[in-house]
């Protein structure tokens, strides 16, 4: 379905499929239309409407300390430190253009993103004690190849609405499947490390482990409506790239949700029945950390993405319109999907 869809929506709309599978994924065939204040003002409400309570929620439980919390952390491994190091030196080249490293200046993303890795399993284990780097190895090393596979999908997404494109070098088929590959390898071991130190956050647990419950009377009824909607949205994704490109980021998570109802199986919202809002939220806030970061990182590489974003498109941050951001929340929580099924495996 989430691979399928798309392209059957092409298929129906008479549009030529040759198009979407070029590679690399150069011309750009999208006329994505101009900004709107009134679209803008919409996309801006409806996120302000989801998050603005749990802001508010994070505020006012997060600030009431237990006079019996202690924290003492562990020094950081020396591991850590040399993350640490490591990054800041690939964080220079990044953004400098020195001559004598002029080869390998469009190869800057992958050292930072392994530095990063480094250096939050080792606030995880400064904090804990534990982190999956070194109490889950199968199941670190495994993140990498699958998060090169979970990327490469939303690649292909991103051919029918066209939100991004790469600038700065060109590649050969070979070389830009490689280098791209080794890139997103990355994406998942730092979303899930990130989400693993917020989860390890008292403030959390003080703020949403009690939240709201969120109850469904008709959860298979539910979850048949849901599932419908979200594959016509995926469907129509590049019929009509304007108007549907926010399902690129949506449609997939609850397409799979839904399915994982009707077998009646635990998803990622599972426990909001509870009012347990911790892993929705720590997954959320760890693709946001992360992307900033992708995107501050990515402002003054020489290899690097740009955004054309319909009706949005304008207060940018770095590369990235504002709004834009929201695209990394329910990221978060696809990320933690993949995350959950590599966990099963493992087992």
């Amino acid at each position: 379905m989430l691979v399928g869809l798309p392209m059957l929506g092409i298929v129906l709309a008479g549009h030529p499929v040759d198009r979407y599978l070029e590679f690399p994924p150069e011309t750009q065939y999208v006329t994505h239309a101009p900004f709107s204040w009134a679209a803008f003002a919409g996309y801006s409400l409806f996120v302000i409407g989801v998050v603005l309570p749990l802001f508010i929620r994070g505020i006012k439980a997060g600030g009431k300390k237990n006079v019996h919390e202690s924290s003492n952390p562990r020094a950081m491994p020396w591991w850590g430190w040399l993350g640490i190091i490591f990054g800041c030196i690939a964080w220079i080249l990044a953004w400098t253009r020195f001559s004598w490293f002029s080869i390998l200046q469009p190869h800057t993303f992958t050292p930072l993103w392994l530095s990063f890795i480094l250096v939050i399993n080792a606030l995880n284990f400064r904090h804990t004690g534990r982190c999956m780097m070194i109490n889950r190895p199968g199941f670190f090393l495994l993140l990498f190849p699958t998060s090169a596979v979970f990327w490469w999908f939303f690649e292909y997404l991103n051919r029918f609405v066209q939100n991004w494109h790469y600038t700065g070098v060109h590649y050969q088929a070979w070389e830009y499947f490689v280098y791209a590959t080794l890139s997103f390898s990355t994406v998942l071991p730092a979303v899930l490390g990130t989400r693993e130190w917020i989860l390890g956050s008292r403030w959390l647990g003080r703020s949403f482990s009690s939240f709201f419950s969120v109850e469904c009377p008709h959860p298979r009824r539910l979850a048949w409506i849901v599932l419908v909607i979200s594959a016509a949205g995926l469907t129509g994704i590049g019929v009509w790239p304007d108007f549907l490109f926010p399902l690129l980021w949506i449609s997939p998570l609850l397409i799979i949700v839904s399915l994982q109802t009707l077998m009646g199986e635990p998803h990622v919202f599972s426990d909001l029945v509870k009012g347990n809002w911790r892993l929705v939220i720590s997954a959320a806030l760890a693709a946001l950390f992360c992307g900033w970061f992708w995107e501050m990182w990515n402002y003054f590489s020489l290899a690097k993405w740009e955004y054309s974003v319909s009706f949005v498109h304008r207060f940018q941050i770095f590369e990235m319109p504002v709004l834009g951001y929201a695209g990394y929340l329910p990221f978060g929580l696809e990320c933690v999907v993949i995350g959950n099924f590599l966990e099963g495996l493992d087992k």
